[in-house]
C-alpha cells in the first residue's frame, strides 16, 4: 500500500492551481478519492476540455513520473504490457554455441529481465518511484485489450509466465480518458471512479485564460 498523496480536497485544488490547472470542487474531490481508494479515474468529455492535462497536472503537482499509454485500434499486449527481445535472445543463443552452456542455462538467461522489453503498463507496475499512469483514449482499443487493462487495474500486478508475478511497489494513480466513441464494458466502468469534464462556461474560461496569460487582463475587461 502507498502512503496517501493528499490530506484534503482543498489541498488537491490548491496544488492543481499552483501548476495552472483550475479544478472545481468536483474534479478535486474525485482526484482525492482516487488516491484514498486506490482506484483509477475514468475521465470522459469532448476534445479540448483538459482530460489529458488533468493527469499531467496531477503528476506535476505530486512530483510523480508520468507514464502514458496512447491507445489505438490494434493495440495489443506486446505494445501495452511487455514483449521479449527476440533479436537479443537469438544473439544469446548464437553466442552460446560451442561454449559448453547447457540449454537450461541458456534458457534461464533468455527469459530474464535483461531480455524483457517493458511497455507502459508493466513500466508503471514495476516502477520503483511513484508514477501517474495515463491511459489515453481507452475507448479506441478492442474488447480484448480492455479486458487486459481490467485485469491489471484490479490487482495492480502483472503475471509473466517465465518470471512470475510482479506486484506494484507503489500503487500508481491512474487516469483513463475517453471520448465515449465506444461503450466501455460495465466491468471496467465499475472498477473506476467516473468524472465527466465539459467545456467551461464563459466566466470559468476567462479565469483559465487569465491563469495561462496573465498579461491580457485589460483585453478581457
Amino acid at each position: 500500500m502507498t502512503d496517501h498523496r493528499f490530506e484534503s480536497v482543498p489541498e488537491v485544488r490548491e496544488g492543481l492551481r499552483k501548476v495552472d490547472y483550475l479544478a472545481d470542487e468536483g474534479i478535486a474531490g474525485i482526484v482525492y478519492l482516487a488516491d484514498r481508494l486506490q482506484k483509477p479515474i475514468l475521465v470522459e468529455g469532448p476534445a479540448g476540455t483538459g482530460k489529458t492535462q488533468l493527469a499531467k497536472s496531477v503528476a506535476e503537482m505530486t512530483g510523480a513520473r508520468l507514464i502514458r499509454l496512447q491507445c489505438y485500434e490494434g493495440l495489443d499486449e506486446a505494445k501495452a504490457l511487455y514483449e521479449w527481445n527476440y533479436k537479443k535472445q537469438l544473439l544469446r543463443i548464437q553466442a552460446s554455441g560451442g561454449e559448453g552452456d547447457s540449454w537450461s542455462e541458456v534458457e534461464d538467461d533468455l527469459f530474464s529481465d535483461e531480455f524483457l522489453l517493458t511497455r507502459p503498463l508493466l513500466e508503471a507496475i514495476s516502477a520503483d518511484d511513484p508514477v501517474v499512469l495515463l491511459i489515453d483514449e481507452v475507448d479506441r482499443v478492442e474488447v480484448e485489450t480492455e479486458a487486459l487493462l481490467l485485469e491489471i487495474l484490479s490487482e495492480y500486478q502483472v503475471s509473466i509466465p517465465e518470471l512470475g508475478t510482479i506486484t506494484a511497489k507503489h500503487i500508481p494513480l491512474v487516469f483513463l480518458t475517453s471520448y465515449n466513441t465506444r461503450e466501455l464494458s460495465e466491468a471496467l466502468k465499475r472498477r473506476c471512479l467516473y468524472l465527466y469534464v465539459d467545456y467551461p462556461d464563459l466566466e470559468r474560461e476567462r479565469e483559465i485564460v487569465l491563469t495561462k496569460v496573465p498579461g491580457i487582463t485589460e483585453a478581457l475587461a
